[in-house]
């Protein structure tokens, strides 16, 4: 047991060496999907890779003319917009589209439509028929659309998204806001899209079985982010060894910067995500603000949020160090000039050429930076490195932005020296691929240095 967590662990750190190497792009902080109003999609089959390596049967939307992929794409639209979605259907079932908490109109645009349960439905022809499925986009928020035609099955095959409808007078640059209220204001979004799966449902889809499945008897084994579980949720959006499954659950932010979490539980059971770092606000429920124009503030704080079968939740969380105890950027240890401590030495320099080497007093405040904890030196004087034992994400100084020599075959992992939190469902059984630890519902953020941009 203990090779194999060694070798899952190392998977997990070259995965992370490939994202972390890969030259920043500035501007990168959108869900990626695509824009409307209007979208074309259909149905497909294909295989997802699961973190064991395993590969799982499953039906998907994608966009006419591309990929199938789990999760369908990420829909984004403006709030008035009327949206069209024109479906087709390739799969040996007829099929059909819903979104939760919208009124959806399906009205049949080239062949006949099939009268459903919940919806209107397309049928099994091999994309004959196109049905559109419309609806106005009447409130900002975080929606569902998934299959309306037999919900446990097809939902379980894959046939799921997100929508994203931007508040009006959104803007990307000027005005990035998840609602029409300043206290929803943030610099990056990230989909948590949560779900589950047992595979021998897969498995008797894949030999043709669609009808005589006991859902009575569901077995979960694998739990997804986005789409990937553990260390895929990892990999960068669009890794091309994942074609099915575009999109990475990887966070990275500078300290400071506010994140806003979509948090989506399309799958059976509750999951309680816990976000290391810093407790998160809860902001919105079900596409619905937590306060509005002078009524009461119905926003809470959370360091582990429940999100139930069904719910959408957006929540907001910052990281800035306050209160950690030390100065995290390493003014009062004199990082900037090594060797450490020898203040002043011979690499001591003027940064702000204003004739006085940099003592701590010196060194302006960083904007973002607890001012209680400027010029606090490390609290503990760290032992040789042959009395240390180096985690796999460790730059070789606890200093942010800063890196340190390593023991040969050591570390390597965090080349920006970044602050590593894991972010993670607390439902233990869900950290594991198929009962093989660790793996499923989990991923990092990581806080990076002000001076590196951002990756994704």
């Amino acid at each position: 047991m203990n090779n194999l967590m060694r070798r899952k662990s190392l998977l997990t750190g070259v995965v992370l060496l490939l994202v972390l190497s890969i030259p920043p792009v500035t501007g990168a902080y959108d869900i990626p999907g695509i824009t409307g109003p209007v979208f074309n999609l259909t149905t497909g089959t294909g295989h997802v890779t699961t973190g064991d390596g395993n590969s799982v049967y499953m039906w998907m939307y994608g966009v006419q003319g591309g990929i199938a992929q789990y999760p369908g794409p990420t829909l984004i639209v403006n709030q008035g917009d009327i949206v069209d979605i024109n479906l087709t259907n390739t799969l040996p079932v007829p099929t059909s589209l819903v979104v939760d908490g919208i009124t959806v109109t399906a009205v049949a645009v080239a062949g006949a439509i099939l009268p459903g349960v919940l919806t209107g439905e397309v049928p099994a022809d091999n994309g004959t028929t196109t049905v559109r499925y419309r609806f106005l986009a009447s409130q900002p928020g975080t929606y569902v659309y998934h299959s309306g035609t037999n919900p446990p099955l097809q939902v379980e095959m894959g046939l799921l998204g997100v929508i994203i409808v931007r508040p009006a007078g959104f803007d990307p640059v000027t005005s990035r806001f998840a609602y029409n209220d300043i206290e929803s204001g943030y610099v990056h979004e990230k989909l948590f899209l949560l779900t589950d799966m047992d595979i021998r449902v897969h498995d008797a889809v894949q030999k043709g079985n669609y009808t005589n499945i006991d859902f009575t008897d569901y077995h979960d084994v694998y739990w997804f982010i986005n789409g990937r579980t553990l260390p895929d949720t990892l990999s960068t959006t669009g890794a091309p060894w994942l074609k099915n499954q575009p999109y990475d659950a990887f966070v990275t932010m500078n300290p400071g910067q506010t994140i806003l979490y979509r948090m989506v539980n399309a799958s059976r059971d509750p999951h309680p995500m816990h976000t290391h770092g810093n407790h998160h606000r809860i902001i919105a429920r079900q596409g619905r603000f937590l306060s509005a124009g002078a009524g009461a503030d119905l926003s809470s704080s959370a360091f582990t949020t429940v999100v139930y079968p069904g719910d959408t939740v957006e929540a907001i969380m910052t990281w800035t160090g306050v209160g950690i105890g030390w100065d995290i950027v390493g003014h009062g240890d004199d990082v900037d000039n090594p060797p450490l401590g020898d203040f002043p030495g011979p690499g001591d320099i003027d940064n702000n050429n204003d004739g006085i080497l940099d003592t701590c007093a010196a060194q302006p405040l960083e904007p973002w930076e607890d001012p209680a904890d400027h010029c606090k030196l490390f609290p503990v004087k760290l032992p040789g490195a042959q009395d240390l034992t180096f985690g796999q994400f460790y730059g070789g100084s606890p200093f942010l932005g800063a890196l340190g020599a390593l023991p040969p075959g050591e570390g390597g992992f965090n080349p920006w020296g970044g602050f590593f939190f894991m972010q993670h469902s607390h439902n233990e059984k869900e950290l594991t691929n198929n009962n093989i630890f660790p793996g499923g519902m989990a991923t990092f953020l990581v806080v990076i240095s002000p001076s590196t941009l951002i990756v994704q």
